[in-house]
């Protein structure tokens, strides 16, 4: 037998028990990090409508916040939260480092949580380190389609953030010029030659795919090229989707299948490699390939993998400046750095 268990409503006046931060957040419908910002005159935050609907409930459930309590949740931890896809890539790793570096260089900690690119984990992994009070968050898993996700409830409780690689268009993030991206890798492709360039373009929530993508039609239709829309793939960030991918393309009928490919990163590069070994396809003499964030496996490969170098140290680093300044309540824009193209040996002329 299943049955659903009510929550019991929160202590009022008379009830013999003290109300406590949980009770006026649990009637509020937000966090007990928020009511803590509510109730501090001191914090901006506390001038807001969400604020004031709070201070009303406080006042009806005789809730008086306890001094010694206060003073305790208002000393920093030094502590940041990171919340990252995952760090078995290359790329968040490398990002990851460079946060902690500088987390380290101003005397913080960072306490990372991974989330696999889910909406429901990063959620409860972001409120799990604002449980453990970490002093703001920087995440690298915006997507354009959580309008109403954890960003919100983020930029609603008055919780420091910053974005870091992806962007969800609006909150302050550190990020790579993507456009200009993908651009100079189309751009190099068609400077050899090249005129049915495809691409393995990532995941259509993620701004960084979105990015590449709207660079590579730039200079095909700055070069006079109509977009082939069936050379243009979603994929995701895998070498794995890399792979099933490019098998796809180039399984495309002679005439049909492109002679180059833009990847929406190294990893599906590798990927689109490995396919066009399966196909019989030599690269760089049938196939050019080019990658996206040139981290160190690229130079390394077999056949050393043209890419698309980001300056990840900046963002990292970008990212930390960024959030500290919103933790001293200062003015911030978000940061755009540029990439550069690296050519190597997985690029070449035409066939």
């Amino acid at each position: 037998m299943t049955g659903t268990t009510a929550t019991p409503p929160p202590p009022r006046r008379g009830t013999g028990r003290r109300p406590t931060m949980a009770d006026v957040a649990r009637a509020a419908g937000v966090n007990p990090s928020t009511v803590s910002r509510a109730l501090d005159d001191r914090h901006p935050f506390s001038r807001s409508d969400t604020a004031a609907r709070i201070k009303q409930i406080a006042a009806q459930l005789g809730y008086t916040p306890n001094p010694a309590a206060a003073n305790l949740r208002r000393q920093s931890t030094r502590t940041i939260g990171v919340v990252m896809s995952s760090i078995t890539g290359t790329v968040m790793a490398m990002l990851y480092e460079e946060i902690a570096e500088a987390c380290r260089d101003h005397g913080l900690d960072a306490l990372l949580a991974t989330t696999r690119d889910d909406l429901e984990a990063e959620t409860a992994l972001g409120r799990l380190l604002l449980n453990r009070r970490v002093d703001g968050l920087i995440l690298a898993t915006a997507r354009l389609d959580a309008s109403d996700g954890f960003l919100t409830e983020l930029a609603a409780d008055g919780t420091p953030y910053v974005l870091a690689l992806r962007t969800d268009g609006h909150s302050p993030a550190v990020v790579g010029d993507d456009r200009l991206g993908g651009y100079l890798a189309a751009r190099h492709l068609l400077d050899l030659g090249h005129r049915r360039i495809g691409m393995i373009a990532g995941p259509p929530y993620a701004s960084n795919a979105l990015g590449r993508v709207a660079g590579l039609r730039e200079a095909l239709t700055e070069a006079g090229i109509e977009v082939d829309e069936s050379l243009v793939r979603s994929s995701g960030f895998s070498m794995e989707s890399g792979e099933s991918t490019a098998a796809e393309l180039l399984a495309l009928p002679d005439g049909q299948r492109p002679t180059a490919l833009v990847t929406v990163n190294d990893n599906t590069a590798v990927g689109a490699l490995a396919a066009a070994r399966r196909h019989g396809l030599a690269v760089p003499r049938d196939l050019s390939v080019v990658g996206y964030n040139d981290t160190p496996l690229a130079a390394r490969l077999p056949i050393s993998l043209t890419s698309v170098r980001v300056p990840l140290g900046e963002i990292g680093r970008g990212a930390v400046d960024m959030l500290l300044r919103i933790m001293q309540e200062r003015p911030v824009r978000s940061l755009v750095h540029a990439p550069t193209l690296i050519p190597r040996e997985s690029t070449a002329s035409a066939p």
